[in-house]
């Protein structure tokens, strides 16, 4: 299935624009809320999926949509992951809580999804309008530039993510992180994974292991990050799939990285 990126892109653009970036500044405190404990929507996000869910299926005829807020107030939306449409899994806006407490840094995530495999996939950050973009088998771009992920020469001076309380607070990461930066380099958490995809996808972060997969989150980053040469797969060694496991991804510059965070890391912590 072939994908006119920049028509997606555009669409992306333009409702970011109408939405989250007209808005951030004057955000009115009423129009935020939690669906749970600490985990917050905006009026922006509901008016941005709304906005996605009238215009992208009319890009592709027979499509539908799957979205952030739409299966926090319906679970089985994500059954249309498992069916034989097209599916649109859609961020609205990564990072709601920044964006909630007026930090600039946040992202807007879509991904097509065709017989359960991510086949496009768009990340866009608003105010430095950067658009990342990747379909599969043919390279992930930003504009005209062709993106690579980096292993730095001394793995001292990588930076990653790792999310997950049963990591952050185990052994294996104190004597790898406890002192800052270790010999796996430096750990940052933004709360906003499309931030951390787009800092791979840049050569300025290069590792980043997810406790959490829900698809919007990780369906259009991991196929950035492998279409730009990096390494990517749950904590087993199986490949990520939007409708699979909902917990344990890895995501490195190389296999031979991947391999050292898995040994050093993931394999000394309990389940």
């Amino acid at each position: 299935m072939r994908v006119d990126l920049d028509r997606i892109a555009a669409v992306i653009r333009e409702t970011a624009a109408a939405e989250m970036v007209r808005q951030f500044t004057d955000l009115d405190p009423v129009d935020i809320g939690e669906k749970s404990p600490n985990d917050f929507v905006t009026a922006v996000d509901l008016a941005m999926e709304a906005r996605f869910a009238k215009r992208l299926p009319d890009l592709l005829p027979g499509s539908v949509l799957v979205g952030e807020e739409a299966v926090a107030a319906d679970p089985g939306i994500l059954d249309r992951l498992a069916g034989d449409r097209p599916v649109w899994v859609v961020d609205p806006l990564d990072g709601t809580a920044n964006f909630a407490s007026g930090y600039p840094l946040f992202c807007t995530i879509v991904a097509l999804v065709v017989g359960g495999e991510t086949v496009a996939g768009w990340i866009y950050d608003p105010f430095s309008e950067r658009m990342a973009a990747a379909e599969r088998g043919g390279g992930a771009f930003m504009g005209e530039r062709r993106l690579r992920v980096v292993r730095p020469a001394d793995l001292r001076d990588m930076n990653g993510a790792v999310y997950g309380y049963r990591f952050r607070t185990s052994d294996a990461y104190r004597e790898i992180w406890g002192r800052g930066r270790g010999r796996l380099g430096h750990c940052f958490n933004t709360r906003c994974v499309g931030q951390e995809y787009l800092a791979r996808l840049l050569g300025r972060a290069h590792f980043g292991l997810y406790t959490r997969l829900n698809p919007w989150d990780h369906a259009a980053g991991c196929l950035l990050h492998e279409e730009a040469g990096g390494a990517a797969a749950l904590h087993g060694g199986g490949p990520y799939r939007p409708l699979g496991p909902r917990h344990g991804l890895l995501v490195a510059p190389d296999w031979d990285i991947w391999r050292r965070i898995e040994t050093d890391l993931i394999r000394r912590v309990p389940l």
